[in-house]
């Protein structure tokens, strides 16, 4: 979440008048992520988040990722819900951005994970990607395999400024992935952003999965890549297999992994750990000044990456084969 798009009360009332949400009673901003922007409101009936979607977000993507929300909420998920307007349609616009209004999902996100909690998100992903079968709408993956050369040409010539020698280092690990890609793995709709500031627990209960705004079809196991890229590396940047272990056991719990994407896990996890690289990469050097969002470090999925490029088995990530 983050606030590219400030709003005016006189504005954001008179959109408030197309829901059954009540009376404005305050909002403020809220800082964290870098996707869009959001806020979140008080009104006389119940707390919203309001979001604003920003260039990067296709609208015509939109449907997918609102009609996904109601989908998974009807399977028992617990995500937020999108809120229909008087018309019926989920989508307005509000300070010339598309706009919705999202429930709000008591919890918090948690600042020191621990494997419990690992094992609780490893859960609740496997829980998603049962939930996600049957869902009609499709939605390629853009931050995939087939994006990340278009998204290295945009930050390439400046890469340097971050870290001396990325140009040749970047360009050898992209002619590896395209080469080793696994194909032929179980595929669905998968979360592809899950990490802890998206997922939210009442104390150590998971509560919710939210944000799901890069949400589209993929191969299954590279969503599991990412949660181990997102929740098992300590602030040093060295793997806790505790950790590991607790999230795919957890996963596995509802969904076994088949043998084929156990195999493949090194190679996805290399990859989902480029992917973050180069969309914070891009935003570190792209971001306007004064902007209200939270820059996010390129260099600790760097560090992930040259750590995967280093593992000799799956077994390595705490799986017991």
């Amino acid at each position: 979440m983050a606030v590219y798009t400030d709003i005016a009360e006189d504005d954001l009332k008179w959109f408030l008048t197309e829901y059954d949400a009540g009376t404005l009673l305050s909002y403020k901003g809220i800082a964290e992520g870098v996707e869009n922007s959001n806020f979140l409101l008080h009104t006389s009936k119940d707390p919203l988040i309001l979001t604003l979607y920003e260039k990067r977000v296709e609208k015509s993507d939109l449907p997918f990722f609102l009609g996904l929300m109601q989908h998974l909420s009807a399977r028992g998920l617990s995500c937020p819900l999108p809120l229909p307007r008087r018309d019926g349609s989920l989508l307005g616009s509000l300070s010339g951005r598309p706009a919705a209004l999202i429930s709000f999902l008591e919890g918090m996100w948690l600042r020191k994970p621990e494997a419990k909690h690992c094992r609780e998100v490893g859960r609740a992903l496997a829980e998603m990607h049962v939930a996600g079968d049957g869902f009609e709408l499709k939605r390629a993956n853009a931050l995939s395999i087939d994006g990340w050369r278009g998204l290295w040409e945009k930050s390439e010539a400046r890469a340097g400024e971050v870290e001396p020698g990325l140009q040749s280092e970047i360009r050898n690990e992209l002619d590896f992935l395209s080469a080793a890609w696994p194909s032929g793995l179980p595929a669905g709709v998968i979360h592809a952003d899950l990490f802890p500031d998206n997922v939210f627990f009442l104390g150590d209960e998971l509560s919710g999965l939210i944000d799901f705004y890069f949400a589209c079809n993929d191969l299954l196991a590279y969503d599991v890549s990412i949660c181990l890229n997102a929740w098992c590396f300590e602030k040093d940047g060295a793997y806790n297999i505790t950790k590991g272990t607790a999230m795919l056991a957890g996963y596995q719990s509802v969904r076994p992994l088949s043998d084929a994407e156990i195999a493949a896990l090194p190679v996805l996890s290399r990859g989902s750990a480029l992917r973050f690289f180069l969309t914070r990469l891009y935003d570190w050097l792209t971001t306007p000044e004064g902007a209200m969002v939270t820059k996010k470090d390129p260099l600790e999925y760097l560090r992930k990456l040259r750590f995967h490029r280093q593992i000799k088995t799956p077994a390595e990530y705490g799986l017991s084969l």
